[in-house]
């Protein structure tokens, strides 16, 4: 009995992330005990349609997308990769910026990383990454980073992370007098 419904439940687990725009890639197997379809489920990849993004349901240990503030400074002065400020120029003028951050607005992030190198490099001022190279995209408080970090995923990139807590963050931190 205990195993008949064990069983129901893991196997309505993907029609909840159905319903969630979340449809499971895998498929669990019709037969076997409860912990194998459990172990299987835990295993499974699904794709959200709602932005094309491919997540990993797994409980291995997956980079963090968010980088804290410290990681980022580290990266700045390293050079180990690039960071993308998705804000509008205005903001840039207005508030502030990120040393050694290139500004792509949020509106043409998806065409920007579709560019070619040279013109990327003329038209926002930075080296345009590779698809495997480190990017973190900031913004002013993390909510814009996000999102620009969902279309670089969509477009293939494959070492993308965001700075949560964006310009506010990092100017309290850095102790810059600011308007925000």
């Amino acid at each position: 009995m205990a195993l008949n419904v064990c069983s129901r439940l893991t196997m309505s687990i993907p029609l909840v992330l159905a319903s969630r725009n979340v449809v499971p890639v895998t498929r669990l197997p019709a037969t076997g005990s409860c912990w194998t379809h459990l172990r299987c489920l835990h295993q499974t990849r699904a794709i959200r349609f709602d932005g094309g993004l491919l997540r990993n349901f797994s409980s291995s240990s997956q980079p963090s997308i968010d980088v804290s503030y410290d990681q980022l400074k580290k990266l700045l002065v390293s050079r180990s990769g690039v960071v993308i400020d998705v804000r509008e120029p205005w903001e840039l003028r207005e508030y502030g910026n990120i040393p050694g951050s290139i500004n792509v607005p949020l509106g043409q992030v998806n065409g920007a990383l579709q560019l070619k190198s040279e013109v990327f490099k003329e038209k926002f001022g930075g080296d345009m990454p590779t698809h495997s190279q480190n990017i973190v995209f900031t913004c002013l408080a993390g909510v814009r980073s996000k999102t620009a970090l969902d279309t670089a995923v969509v477009l293939g990139y494959t070492n993308v992370q965001h700075y949560p807590g964006g310009w506010q963050d990092w100017a309290e931190r850095e102790r810059i007098q600011t308007k925000v």
